[in-house]
């Protein structure tokens, strides 16, 4: 629970035509981190190789398939979970092309019929003007005494136009269409010139209606309707073989593409392991329990061709370890915000049982009310029963025990939803009641223990790295505790201890001894540095032991700054009671009201209770985070570990 999954550094040397069959047998298990290794006296003669190609050639696979869904209009990929021999690359590409050519055809179809329905649209539009006109209008041309124009006008110009033509025109207007009129002008021969100049004078357009020999606008119109009930029946048979298509290829475009992706996992393993002619090197991490397990997959796929050996971190440097946490389900979404922050070292202590503890406390102090309390409890439960993904699960459980502990401190505090008649019935006092300086005593109080808790686990992770120095004498180590303790039994026993004489000494001890073993520990570890023959900083002995009295007065003013920013628990938690108080000194004066006051008082409280539990609640969250991150974690935490991430082959877990 304190410390990361036990690791152990796996060599395993197998044939070269058992590399792809123990990658998909690895990739199933999920429980090996690859580790590159570079070709070398140590590996093996030649380098890894370079599949750039193959990657290439996947993405183009994906691109087509992505646009494939596009063009059936898949809107997901299906869940797919197929085995990794199931289908190659190229069986892949030949049945992407088959559904491409189907898809092809059916848009060609759809595309040819849609551009034969816009043709008929335009027809039938052209023609609708001029469903008045029962004559065979292609023959009006022909009449060698009489001139006929056949066309359109701005429906404005019509009045216009039958001012400027004479007598022998016969304009024979037709329903308006849109803002322009449909319009026969009729007149002799003679008149011809006349009437053209008058018609370009007012806009008028000549139109050609699309005619068989004999026919007349019905005829069109008709046969135009008929034409686009059989474009529609097109229309609808290929967008239902478009559906039927769709439904078949989105199961086998989700295998494809899962597959594709497997090969891309497999590839970059793959360019991580050097190799001779005949043998690959596979190197990587296997947490200690899940060791037995893979070193039988591999003898049971390699038939027992392979040489396996397994050895522990224990001089190999920390950085090259990869960390891996598991908690119960209790305790994982303080390991999330663990992670957020970063990871422990592979022998650092692993803190998420303190911030589980601490966080709570801080939370629950900042936010105490048993009603607000039991709303985010409620909220997490249903969260943690009914969440889809693991992550909302655990901020279910997060939210559900953030819940408890503000009911806890809510009870102490006596509010219930602020109602000021159940006071009564507190443990304690409400916030803003009372002697203020009690709670933010206590809230130091708190920011105390945290400090120390921090302290002593950083004494623990430098001894645990042989660190001796920076364990007895860095400023958050042995002699930092010594000063820290020391300073606040000085500060609090002060009098007692000035009454007796011993004021000076203790001053002495706690502060200026403290102080003089920080300045001594750059310098220290300069002269030891040198001794042993190792790279030793720039700068002297006076250098190195400036800038450790500078870091000793750092690190006695950060202990100051870092007690003193746990009064913000104090404050947050008034600013929550304040916030409800507020909340009742307005619904009373609203309910004074003549009119709907009662009401209006019910529903200022309610949305007051849900401000304070929305913006109280996200404040307090925050501000608890924020103390873990920099007053606690800063203490011991490096955060520079490296994930633990498996190789695998499945879906991504949520």
């Amino acid at each position: 629970m304190f410390s990361a999954v036990p690791m152990m550094r796996l060599s395993a040397i197998v044939l070269d035509r058992d590399e792809r069959p123990v990658l998909q047998g690895l990739g199933r298990m999920g429980v090996l981190h690859i580790t590159r290794a570079k070709a070398g006296p140590e590996t093996a003669p030649f380098a890894p190789p370079d599949h750039s190609g193959q990657h290439a050639r996947c993405d183009r696979i994906t691109g087509r398939i992505a646009e494939l869904r596009r063009l059936l209009g898949i809107a997901a990929p299906a869940a797919a979970r197929p085995e990794p021999e199931s289908m190659t690359l190229d069986r892949i590409e030949e049945l992407l092309g088959q559904f491409e050519q189907a898809a092809a055809g059916l848009a060609g179809r759809r595309q040819g019929a849609q551009a034969r329905k816009n043709q008929v649209a335009a027809v039938l539009e052209q023609v609708s003007s001029f469903q008045g006109v029962n004559i065979p209008l292609e023959e009006l041309g022909r009449f060698s005494f009489l001139h006929f124009a056949v066309g359109s006008l701005p429906e404005q110009q019509l009045e216009s136009l039958r001012g400027k033509v004479g007598g022998n025109v016969i304009l024979l207007p037709l329903p308006p269409k849109s803002d322009r009129r449909a319009m026969v002008a009729v007149t002799s021969h003679a008149g011809r010139s006349a009437l053209e100049a008058a018609l370009r004078e007012s806009m008028f357009r000549h139109e050609t209606i699309p005619l068989d020999n004999g026919g007349t606008v019905a005829t069109v119109m008709a046969e135009s309707g008929r034409e686009q009930e059989r474009l529609d029946a097109e229309l609808e048979q290929v967008g239902r073989a478009f559906l039927e298509l769709a439904a078949s290829a989105a199961p086998r475009l989700a295998e494809m593409e899962q597959l594709v992706l497997m090969e891309q996992r497999i590839l970059e393993a793959e360019e991580g392991f050097p190799h001779t002619d005949a043998t690959v090197l596979i190197i990587g991490w296997v947490p200690a329990s899940d060791l037995p397990a893979v070193k039988q997959r591999l003898k049971e796929i390699t038939r027992g061709s392979c040489v396996v050996e397994a050895v522990a971190p224990d001089h190999l440097p920390e950085d090259q370890v990869p960390v891996l946490l598991r908690h119960p389900r209790i305790l994982r979404p303080f390991e999330m915000l663990v992670s957020g922050y970063g990871l422990p070292g592979y022998r650092e202590l692993e803190p998420t049982l303190f911030v589980a503890i601490t966080y709570m406390l801080m939370f629950g102090m900042m936010f105490g009310d048993v009603g607000h309390g039991a709303v985010l409890a409620l909220a997490g439960l249903a969260a943690a029963a009914a969440g889809r993904t693991r992550k909302v699960r655990d901020v279910g459980v997060l939210l559900l025990l953030a819940g408890l502990s503000s009911m806890a401190f809510g009870a102490v505090y006596g509010s219930y939803f602020g109602i000021a008649s159940l006071r009564v019935h507190a443990l304690w006092h409400d916030p803003l009641e009372g002697n203020p300086m009690d709670l933010m005593l206590a809230a130091m109080g708190l920011g105390v223990v945290i400090i120390s808790i921090g302290i002593v686990l950083n004494v623990i992770n430098r001894f645990r790295k042989r660190d001796w120095i920076g364990g007895l004498l860095d400023s958050f180590g042995v002699v930092g505790a010594l000063f820290y303790w020391g300073a606040l039994g000085l500060i609090l026993k002060y009098a007692a201890l000035r009454e007796r004489g011993l004021a000076g000494l203790a001053v002495t001890l706690v502060v200026a001894v403290p102080i003089a073993a920080w300045a001594l520990r750059e310098p220290l570890k300069l002269a030891l540095a040198r001794r042993a023959g190792r790279p030793a900083r720039a700068g002297g002995f006076f250098e190195a032991a400036m800038e450790s009295v500078v870091e000793a007065f750092e690190a006695a003013l950060s202990y100051m700054a870092n007690t003193i920013s746990f009064v913000r628990l104090a404050a947050y938690a008034m600013s929550h009671a304040a916030v409800l108080m507020a909340t009742f000194l307005l619904a009373a004066e609203v309910s004074k009201f003549s009119k709907g006051g009662g009401a209006l008082s019910v529903l200022i409280i309610i949305a007051g209770n849900l401000v304070a539990i929305l913006l109280e609640g996200v404040i307090a969250a925050v501000q608890a985070l924020r103390l873990e991150y920099y007053e606690f974690f800063g203490k011991f935490f490096s955060g520079s570990g490296q994930a633990f991430t498996p190789f695998h082959l499945g879906p991504k877990k949520d």
